[in-house]
């Protein structure tokens, strides 16, 4: 019976994660992590939204999961907690060629890490090639200057298939898995952070009367499709009949709504699942 599983989220629309508060320029921005800055799926929202699509699936007679026993009410704990869901790939426009999936060796790290924290053996690759990145070096599979949005970098030739291969459980089109270690790119922790911090794309919303005149103006931070989230889920001791449960339906209802803007197609991911921790 399995304890623990790492749970995929790759976004097929624009994520709003929301603050709820004001940042800087930006009215409405996404979540990030206070130390990193990265954009993050806080475990409150994620575990909510999972409870409210089972939910759904529970009224229509897809299961017969009790939710509150899995997720929790605020009387009891739930059997299976969920982690935050930490970015690690973030697509970014290229000038002279496709976008990329880029990545850096601290979210390399901290997988690696979560894998092990999950008892999950994920397939092994060697984050020495990427921790010895320079400034305006990138690591990838083709050769020659790769131009992301308006920074340029020299590929270091790289095979990123290993990589590559540790990704894919987390992904659930096998179109994307074909494709991943080309548009795989790895640039150091630095460089990565410009991107995460202002690659993201804000948008202008607007609210109008009757009379079509703008009563709101507003701007909105948004993740782009295709950024992968991953985030743990775990058994509670003695629960892991529970975990099981849970991923089984997941697996078979794959899409799952995060985060704001519902009502114009914003927060679909789609899930896939890495287990672990079997005996």
């Amino acid at each position: 019976m399995m304890a623990s599983a790492i749970m995929g989220l790759l976004a097929e629309t624009n994520l709003h994660p929301g603050t709820g508060q004001v940042s800087g320029a930006v009215d409405l921005p996404v979540a990030r992590e206070k130390t990193t800055d990265y954009p993050v799926i806080v475990g409150s929202s994620l575990k909510g939204a999972l409870k409210d699509s089972a939910g759904q699936h529970h009224e229509k007679g897809n299961t017969d999961l009790d939710l509150e026993q899995i997720f929790g009410s605020p009387k009891r704990a739930g059997a299976v907690a969920v982690t935050d869901g930490r970015l690690l790939l973030l697509p970014v426009r290229s000038l002279n060629s496709h976008y990329k999936w880029v990545t850096c060796p601290y979210l390399l790290e901290r997988f690696q890490r979560d894998c092990g924290l999950a008892d999950i053996s994920a397939e092994p690759f060697d984050l020495q090639p990427f921790n010895s990145l320079e400034d305006a070096e990138a690591a990838a599979a083709e050769k020659g200057r790769l131009y992301l949005e308006d920074a340029h970098f020299e590929i270091t030739e790289t095979n990123m298939v290993p990589l590559a291969n540790a990704f894919k459980p987390l992904i659930r089109h096998s179109s994307i898995k074909e494709r991943l270690a080309n548009n795989l790119v790895v640039i150091n922790n630095n460089e990565f952070s410009f991107f995460a911090r202002y690659a993201l794309a804000v948008n202008a919303r607007n609210l109008l009367d009757e009379n079509k005149i703008s009563e709101n103006l507003w701007y909105e931070e948004t993740i782009p499709p295709d950024t992968l989230f991953y985030a743990l889920l775990m058994a509670r001791p003695g629960e892991k009949d529970s975990l099981v449960s849970t991923v089984e339906l997941f697996s078979q209802h794959p899409y799952l709504q995060i985060g704001g803007n519902e009502t114009i197609g914003q927060g679909w991911s789609i899930i896939n699942f890495l287990y672990g921790g079997e005996s």
